[in-house]
């Protein structure tokens, strides 16, 4: 998320766009390109996207894994070091296990993406997830996806919504990950 990307064939050739994440499954990468940019772009065009950030770590805090994340974008999130082992991130919305469905227990990082599966009107409501918007940065209670997608009591992952729900079961708000750690005492 964050990098940038260019547009370098068809009528668009050499607008810039960035990218807001993936959606798994599809494994589609989403990038915003303005207004004026999508109405010239078709199918057939093609994107690069300099991808920055691969192997990204933050050295003080050797236990938060980092992905899709490109570091300008990272320098921008706003974190507070609060304490010796604690790093706060700015969300918008707290979104506990149990409210998590599709692609957990998937040992495939590559999709990147996870999605609310619990959206009884009294739980979304309860939970503020009626509020989240597309950009939005939530933590995801109780989620390990160091090396794919588990429970983990304690555990923390921090990721922005990258799409919406919609009325079938278990396809709620995507999620991409963009940090993680497994252990409590660095995440909060």
């Amino acid at each position: 998320m964050g990098n940038r990307a260019q547009i370098v064939s068809g009528e668009a050739k050499g607008a810039e766009g960035v990218v807001l994440g993936h959606h798994g499954g599809s494994e589609h990468v989403m990038i915003d390109f303005p207004r004026e940019v999508k109405e010239k772009l078709t199918y057939d065009d093609k994107i690069i996207i300099r991808a920055r950030g691969q192997g990204l770590k933050l050295l003080d805090y050797p236990d938060i894994a980092l992905f899709n994340l490109d570091p300008d974008l990272l320098e921008k999130m706003k974190l507070v070091k609060s304490g010796k082992k604690v790093l706060e991130v700015p969300v918008t919305t707290l979104v506990p296990a149990a409210c998590m469905g599709s692609g957990l227990g998937s040992a495939a990082r590559s999709q990147w993406r996870l999605r609310y599966h619990d959206q009884r009107p009294d739980t979304v409501q309860e939970y503020g997830l009626d509020k989240i918007r597309f950009g939005d940065f939530v933590a995801l209670l109780d989620h390990d996806n160091r090396f794919g997608r588990a429970f983990r009591k304690g555990a923390i992952s921090i990721g922005v919504v990258v799409h919406s729900d919609c009325k079938l079961a278990g396809h709620g708000p995507g999620v991409t990950t963009l940090m993680t750690c497994a252990t409590p005492s660095s995440s909060r």
